[in-house]
């Protein structure tokens, strides 16, 4: 456990030396350390956010995907995700789905075998979804940052692979636990948590080149564009996020602001 903790105290140290403007480096630079850390081959990240008036009888409570991350997307893997993804909005929501997203718990971390009855593996999600593309187990985690706004993670064994015990779920929780500054800032980089509306793919862009210090003439040639369709993109990002300038936009990612 002593070999965790320092890999663990040595993750946070990398990820705090990541400029702003680089979260998705430093997500799956997050999400590879975990993996090495616990021994997993592979590792899915996601964002989840409640609809604000879900239907009744809502087997997920509100609670629909809205930013995926695979580590190794390969492809067998890759469309394997986008299958369970689409199946998280459709009615045809499996167990181990319901599973994810119940209780009220803000932070967990659950066993792929803890909740779910022993028939679950002989049936088809197990087959299609583990086995199908040779996996055999996974450990995951889920926290609230807000009422509105969860982050998942779960990190996936190869069949080859011994199945994950209790003792893996401490240091997973201990790493997590440190970094909820920058799971905000991973949800602040996609417009969510605090804009007011979610950013386009192209805001996004814009956004992060500016967190980089780039000024808006430099952004408008990377991104083959004009100077006036960079700047109203510019006070768009500002105004979704409540700000009327940089300093105040950067002083989010450092948590200055509320």
């Amino acid at each position: 456990m002593n070999d965790r903790i320092d890999a663990i105290y040595a993750l946070w140290e990398e990820l705090a030396d990541f400029p702003m403007g680089e979260g998705d480096a430093a997500l799956l630079h997050l999400l590879a350390a975990l993996c090495d850390m616990l021994g997993a081959q592979n590792a899915i990240w996601s964002a989840l956010v409640r609809l604000p008036t879900p239907a009744a009888g809502d087997l997920l409570e509100g609670w629909r995907p809205r930013l995926v991350r695979l580590l190794n997307p390969v492809p067998a893997m890759a469309e394997s995700v986008r299958q369970r993804m689409d199946q998280l909005c459709s009615p045809d929501v499996d167990q181990s789905q319901r599973l994810a997203v119940s209780g009220g718990a803000p932070f967990r971390t659950w066993l792929l075998s803890e909740g779910l009855p022993p028939d679950w593996f002989d049936g088809a999600y197990y087959r299609r979804h583990y086995l199908g593309i040779g996996l055999a187990d996974s450990l995951s985690l889920s926290w609230a940052l807000n009422d509105d706004v969860r982050v998942h993670l779960s990190l996936l064994r190869s069949a080859a692979a011994p199945r994950f015990n209790a003792e893996d779920k401490a240091p997973l929780a201990l790493a997590m636990r440190g970094l909820k500054w920058f799971l905000r800032r991973q949800l602040l980089g996609h417009g969510l948590l605090i804009a007011s509306a979610p950013l386009s793919p192209t805001e996004r862009q814009v956004l992060l080149a500016l967190l980089g210090g780039r000024v808006e003439k430099q952004i408008a040639q990377d991104l083959a564009q004009s100077a006036h369709t960079t700047h109203v993109q510019v006070k768009s990002i500002y105004s979704k996020f409540g700000v009327t300038k940089r300093s105040a936009l950067t002083a989010l990612w450092l948590g200055r602001l509320r």
